[in-house]
């Protein structure tokens, strides 16, 4: 290689690198403009395992004010089931799969009140 050859890549590697380094700034530029509106998912997944938590807590008071007002297995299976499905919710949550335990959370909750308001005696 001749000495203007050298030069010549040289030349080229270093502009390479002055673009290579411009596309990295941009990039965290970019991400520090995009204001971010809403929670973080850390933060949604938080409060999904919270409210999980609540709800689980408030089935285990209503299985027990049930069975004590009347003693029925369908009584146990639903609010059993409910029990389980927030801890579904709650491993999901913590998994980072936030919008399906949301979407099971509210579904099975609702399924569990209109089994209990159709159902149970």
């Amino acid at each position: 290689m001749s000495a203007s050859d050298q030069d010549t890549t040289a030349a080229g590697a270093q502009e390479a690198a002055e673009a290579s380094e411009a596309d990295e700034s941009m990039e965290e530029t970019s991400g520090e403009e995009a204001p971010t509106s809403g929670l973080t998912p850390k933060q949604a997944r938080r409060l999904r395992v919270a409210a999980a938590s609540v709800l689980l807590v408030a089935m285990a008071v209503v299985l027990v004010v049930r069975l004590a007002s009347r003693t029925s297995v369908l009584v146990v299976g639903v609010y059993g089931l409910a029990m389980i499905l927030c801890g579904i919710v709650i491993e999901l949550s913590r998994n980072g799969r936030t919008r399906l335990a949301t979407w099971l959370l509210v579904g099975g909750l609702a399924a569990a009140l209109a089994f209990d308001w159709l159902i149970l005696p």
